[in-house]
């Protein structure tokens, strides 16, 4: 019988293993070294803020896996060995393999900065950043967080639901601006502030300082202030998490170097979710992805390979979602921080600063490229649709009320939004 072995538990080997098993009677075995049972990364926050147990995270009873006679093991993976269709745990067990996938994932940023392993620095990706937030919350008066991405402020709305004070530091001019423009990076710096949170833009850390007992007291930064402090998180973004494969023999870039059909440069060696990078980057996404639906769908498309059907990872439209504290963002197809050349972007902001649309177009022959959304929850359907079948921008906004997600239960300012575009391009079908 074929063995498959999965290397990381997360959404993307997961998916993998339940989809095998639904067309396959292949022995699968997942290993991983962070949890025994696969869990909701994204829930971590949730947890540590009151709103779920830890039990609840987990989508699957723990007798699920032995059910469906998925094997799980857990422990550190040290070393793959290709010649010998193996790979090696820390306690120097030995697991041979019919077919490997990588799939372990991601790992915080470090960038050599001074006391970055000390006690009281930590990411927010694995379970026990979680246990050493809990450990460390009840005696924290203030935490500086260093990156300012969505990890980040996830990060400080969770100190702040225990009353911690923060400070984060952000080397850029503005939040998130090499992702969102200039009017939609304002509206988070000023809810950020909103919400408490002391926000020091253009900022970067130069050091962490070191009590005693080894356990962070302070932080320096590049304007050479001090900021006494007990946590310091560390949300600089993430890099795939693929140092046991040095030696391995696979090739490696960034990431794990794949194909279209998720293959190594090795025979019977695969690598899926935000470890993998593609060789040519799909459309305009990144050749690396690390985002949840990704993951799940590398997952279900090496499935079909691995069980007699050959399939190319198609991910599609570029769709992403996030929350800034209480804000809600969507983005739909491509929406550039700054408008390119054959783009032209409108831009509508609700007057309380808590909601806006931005929508990216083509100046030519207007063909809608995309829309960010902030406070407005709109259709994943209606936009996948518009992107496919290549709409205009007078198309979508002249149909803005069947994208509206839920419109019994929030305000509509389709009226509005509209009476705007109107004002400032010509072309749009009288409403």
């Amino acid at each position: 019988m074929e063995h498959i072995v999965i290397i990381g538990n997360g959404i993307a080997g997961v998916t993998l293993a339940q989809q095998i098993r639904k067309k396959s009677d292949s022995k699968i075995s997942i290993v991983s070294s962070e949890t025994e049972f696969f869990f909701s990364r994204t829930a971590l926050m949730y947890v540590f803020m009151g709103h779920l147990k830890w039990e609840h995270t987990q989508p699957y009873e723990n007798d699920f896996w032995k059910k469906n006679k998925i094997e799980l093991l857990q422990g550190l993976i040290t070393a793959v060995v290709p010649d010998l269709k193996e790979i090696i745990l820390e306690n120097n067990t030995k697991l041979t393999y019919d077919k490997l996938v990588i799939a372990t994932g991601s790992k915080p940023n470090k960038y050599g900065w001074p006391g970055q392993d000390l006690q009281g620095v930590t990411g927010l990706y694995h379970k026990p950043d979680l246990e050493a937030l809990e450990n460390w919350a009840p005696t924290t008066k203030r935490a500086v967080i260093v990156g300012g991405g969505l990890i980040g402020i996830e990060l400080a709305e969770m100190l702040r639901s225990r009353n911690i004070a923060v400070t984060f530091l952000v080397r850029e001019k503005s939040f998130w601006d090499g992702v969102l423009p200039f009017g939609e990076s304002q509206i988070i710096n000023r809810h950020i502030l909103e919400h408490h949170i002391d926000l020091r833009l253009d900022t970067n850390l130069v050091e962490i300082i070191s009590d005693e007992k080894g356990h962070a007291r302070a932080i320096v930064t590049d304007k050479g202030e001090t900021i006494e402090c007990e946590i310091v998180g560390l949300t600089a973004g993430v890099s795939p998490n693929i140092d046991f494969l040095k030696d391995s023999g696979i090739e490696l870039g960034k990431g794990v170097k794949v194909n279209r059909f998720l293959e190594t440069n090795i025979k019977d060696i695969y690598a899926i979710g935000d470890c993998a990078e593609q060789h040519v980057a799909i459309d305009l996404r990144r050749p690396i992805e690390a985002v949840w639906y990704t993951g799940r769908m590398m997952g279900e498309a090496l499935a079909q390979t691995l069980t007699g059907t050959r399939t190319a990872y198609k991910p599609g439209h570029w769709f992403n979602s996030a929350k800034f504290l209480d804000i809600e963002y969507q983005t739909y197809g491509w929406v550039w921080a700054a408008a390119k050349e054959n783009e032209e972007h409108f831009y509508w902001e609700h007057q309380s600063g808590k909601k806006a649309i931005r929508i990216s177009f083509d100046k030519k022959d207007r063909t809608f490229l995309g829309i960010n959304t902030f406070g407005i929850r709109l259709r994943h359907e209606f936009f996948d649709k518009v992107l496919t079948s290549k709409e205009t921008v007078d198309y979508v906004m002249k149909h803005l009320a069947k994208a509206n997600f839920d419109p019994e239960f929030f305000t509509s300012y389709e009226k509005e939004i509209q009476k705007h575009f109107t004002s400032h391009f010509v072309g749009i079908i009288t409403i």
